[in-house]
Order: structure tokens, then C-alpha cells, then sequence
């Protein structure tokens, strides 16, 4: 009876709580629910917006129920849409021969759909590159403002602040109906990821001092990323295509209000000022061996970022894949890199995170190279499989080497390099699909993935040079020495 009402005073929920907000476990936890939902989000429009804009933009011509309807035989002069978009006068005839009246040459209806369809959803991928790559453009423009930030007030305002932005997102994704308001919900969703990753990522180094569990610990927290990125695709597809395309947007709005209590609970946003003066911006950003690892990041992901917009395209066009396969076919790369992530965090600690990410470069290269050989869908599954597994080996490992890094070579404050760190995830997933629309246009969807294969075998070598970075007090002797001969 005392144990009761012990509880129902809340001394023991209290000492309960007071306990799980010390517990290096529950942050890492709180820390990989949000990459979780925030990557979840990031993903499962992949398989919604093409389509969906596809459709607004073509009302009367779906992806899935454009018919030769429009392009019915006559002896008259096609309908003005098909002569605009052919940009020629072109008349149409049942028979398989020429009439000389009206001077015209037979031609396959069906061919010219496809003619017409292809250009169309090339001309798509350019809009839908742009609005995927808004949220990492804005993602990359607050990193340096967020990291930074973290110093003065600690991490967990920037973290409570940053799951506010991505529930406001998620509302606006499931009501947008037209382009612009989808793209401000991309781009409002880079500041709330922004404040999530920056925050998140210096949590789990300050709780986190010791090399090696901080490498774990940061594997299990991009597990949380890769766990969002598998079920996002399919999620998205499945709900898009059997249920409508608010859906999915409410559900994961529903679960970022929970993890947003979870953190209003336990981690009680407040300021906390960092004890130690932390490295400046510039140090960091002017440092060639934190440029080093954060540009492995930057090319691991560049080549999966152009793939989210043009890969669901491509596929509708040499395969005339459904909306459910569009957002399947990302979930070998998910899934392997879940398994990545969780396998070199600690074995990139053994075997050198240097060699980890230099071998992940080069097997993202060769998976880049043989997915436009893909004929069918089942095709994608070994060279997505490899792609994922390679990008999870590249970030589980310069993750944590970011970290140590700071530790060795300047001050343990860890805000600011993780916002270089975002920076570099950010411009491969902002370069990456707005390029991929213009590239694949103008050189087409193979070539754009040799090309990005080739500058991650260029850039794979100068990994070595984080085999053995000097530390703080190498620095200071080699400086001295210079000074003095």
C-alpha cells in the first residue's frame, strides 16, 4: 500500500524520470527516433510527388490512364495539343499507306505516345529534382547558424525546435495540391532537419567521450536513418496508391508529435552553455582532414540523391512501372544500408574508418554503373543492395571520425563539426537531384550515373590521408620547428 501511494504521489515516477533523463541510452534513443521520422519523411514523397505532379500537371492524361484516346486515328489534322508538342504538322490515317491530298506518312500511335510521354516525364524530372533538392539547399544554408547556435544554448532547444518544423512540414505535404505549397513543405522540412541532425549527432558525441562507444553509438543512431529511409519508399507507395496521398503524411505526423512529448518529457528543453570554448567555424571549415572526411559523405550520397528523382521516372518510362514498384525498388538499397550502418560502426573502428569509407566510394561507383543495365525491376535489386550497404559503410564511418577529429585536433565541442558534417550530407542530396533533372536530359540517365561513379573512384584515394591524422600537440611541435629553421 505504501509502494502505491508512493506512485500516486509521483516520488517514484519522479526518481523514474530523473533517471531515464541521465541515461545515455534514452538520448541515443530520442536521437534515432528523429532521424528515423525525419528520414521517413525525406523519403516517402519519392514514390508520391513525381506521379503526383505528373497527374496535376496532366489532368486529362494520368501516367496510369493515358490512352491512345488522344491519339485516335483521323483523316484530318491531329488534335493542336500533339501538333504543339511535336512542334510539327503531323496528320494521322488508318491505313498503312500514304494519301496524296493530304501529303501524310503513317506513323505508329502508340510509338508517338511514347515519344510524347518520354519527353514529358524527362521535363518532370527537372521539376521534381528541384523541389527534392529545395530541402537540402535550405538544410545546408542553416547548418552554419545551428551549429554554432548549439554552444551558446545547448542541444536540446535546437532538437525540440527542430521536431515543431518537421510536424508543420508533414501537415503542409498532406494538404499541398499544387507545386509551390509542396515545395515550401520540402524546403521548411532542411531547417527542421538541420536543428534534428546538428543537434542529435552533438548529443551522442558529448554523451558519448570514448572513441569506440561513440562509433557505435552513432552506428545505431544512422540505424534510426536507415530504418526511415527503408520503410519511407514503400510506405509511401503502398499508402499513395491503396489509400490516397494525405494518408501517409498524417500518420507520420501523428508519430513526430509523439516523439516531440517524448523529448518535452524526458529531455526538457532548456538552455545549457557549453564549459569549454569551442572551435571556431573557420578553424574547422579551413582543416583539410575534416574537408576530407566530410567530402566522402558528400560523394557517397550525391549518387542515391540523383536517383530519388530520376530513378521512378526512368523506371515508368523503360519499364511502365506501377506506383507500389517505384517505391520498392529503394528497399534493397534501404535495408542494406541499415545493415551497414550497424556492422561498421564498430568494425570501422577495428579495421580503420579510413579503409571503410575508401571501399564504400568504390563499390558505390561500381553499383552506380550497373543500374542503368537494369531491364526489369528484379535487375535493380543487386546493384541497389550494394549501394546501400557501401553509403552505410562511408557514413557509419566519417560520422564518428568527425567527432575524433575534433577531439584530437581541436576542442570537444562538437556543434559545429556536425554542422559540417550535415553540410556535406546536404549538398549530396541538394546537388544531386538538382542536377540529375538537367543531366539526364541532356546526356541521359546513364551517363549521370557513370559520371558521379567515376568522381567517387577519383576521390577514393585521398581517404588514406585520415589513416593517421596528426593530433593538436603534433601540430604545435611540426609549427614550432617551422618557426625556428
Amino acid at each position: 500500500m505504501t509502494v502505491v501511494n508512493e506512485w500516486m504521489s509521483g516520488t517514484r515516477l519522479g526518481n523514474w524520470i530523473q533517471r531515464r533523463r541521465e541515461s545515455r541510452r534514452l538520448v541515443l534513443v530520442i536521437v534515432a527516433i528523429a532521424l528515423l521520422l525525419d528520414n521517413m519523411l525525406l523519403t516517402t514523397v519519392v514514390p508520391i510527388i513525381p506521379e503526383f505532379l505528373y497527374d496535376i500537371n496532366h489532368p486529362g492524361a494520368p501516367i496510369e490512364a493515358r490512352s491512345l484516346r488522344t491519339l485516335t486515328t483521323s483523316t484530318t489534322a491531329p488534335p493542336p495539343v500533339i501538333c504543339d508538342r511535336m512542334n510539327q504538322n503531323i496528320n494521322y490515317s488508318t491505313a498503312a499507306t500514304s494519301t496524296d491530298d493530304y501529303n501524310m506518312t503513317t506513323i505508329d500511335p502508340e510509338e508517338l505516345q511514347k515519344s510524347i510521354r518520354h519527353k514529358d516525364l524527362v521535363q518532370e524530372t527537372v521539376l521534381v529534382g528541384m523541389m527534392f533538392a529545395s530541402k537540402a539547399f535550405v538544410q545546408l544554408l542553416a547548418n552554419p547558424f545551428v551549429g554554432p547556435l548549439t554552444h551558446k544554448i545547448g542541444y536540446s532547444i535546437p532538437m525540440f525546435a527542430g521536431f515543431i518544423i518537421m510536424f508543420l512540414s508533414t501537415i503542409i505535404f498532406a494538404f499541398g495540391r499544387t507545386y509551390s505549397v509542396l515545395f515550401i513543405a520540402r524546403a521548411l522540412q532542411g531547417v527542421g532537419s538541420s536543428c534534428s541532425s546538428v543537434s542529435g549527432m552533438g548529443m551522442l558525441a558529448e554523451r558519448y567521450p570514448d572513441d569506440k562507444e561513440r562509433g557505435n553509438a552513432m552506428g545505431i543512431a544512422l540505424g534510426g536513418l536507415a530504418l526511415g529511409v527503408l520503410i519511407g519508399p514503400p510506405f509511401g507507395g503502398v499508402m499513395y496508391e491503396f489509400v490516397g496521398k494525405s494518408a501517409p503524411f498524417l500518420i507520420l505526423s501523428a508519430l513526430a508529435l509523439g516523439d516531440g512529448l517524448l523529448q518535452l518529457l524526458m529531455l526538457q528543453p532548456s538552455v545549457i552553455r557549453q564549459e569549454s570554448d569551442p572551435p571556431s567555424l573557420k578553424a574547422l571549415v579551413s582543416d583539410p582532414y575534416i574537408i576530407i572526411a566530410a567530402g566522402a559523405i558528400t560523394f557517397a550520397n550525391m549518387g542515391i540523391a540523383m536517383l530519388e528523382p530520376s530513378l521512378p521516372l526512368w523506371m515508368i518510362d523503360t519499364m511502365g512501372a506501377d506506383k507500389w514498384k517505384q517505391g520498392v525498388t529503394f528497399l534493397p538499397a534501404s535495408i542494406s544500408y541499415l545493415i551497414g550502418t550497424n556492422l561498421f560502426g564498430p568494425l570501422g573502428h577495428k579495421m580503420g574508418r579510413w579503409l571503410a569509407a575508401l571501399i564504400g566510394l568504390i563499390v558505390i561507383g561500381i553499383c552506380l554503373m550497373l543500374i542503368p543495365l537494369a531491364t526489369s525491376m528484379n535487375h535493380l535489386i543487386i546493384p541497389n543492395a550494394g549501394l546501400g550497404f557501401a553509403i552505410g559503410m562511408v557514413d557509419s564511418s566519417m560520422m564518428p571520425e568527425l567527432g575524433y577529429l575534433v577531439d584530437i585536433r581541436h576542442s570537444a565541442v562538437y556543434g559545429s563539426v556536425y554542422a559540417i558534417g550535415d553540410v556535406a550530407f546536404c549538398l549530396g542530396f541538394a546537388i544531386g537531384p538538382a542536377m540529375s533533372g538537367t543531366l539526364v536530359k541532356n546526356i541521359g540517365f546513364e551517363w549521370m550515373l557513370f559520371g558521379i561513379a567515376i568522381l567517387n573512384f577519383l576521390y577514393a584515394p585521398l581517404l588514406y590521408c585520415l589513416k593517421s591524422p596528426p593530433t593538436k600537440e603534433e601540430k604545435k611541435v611540426k609549427r614550432f620547428v617551422q618557426q625556428n629553421t
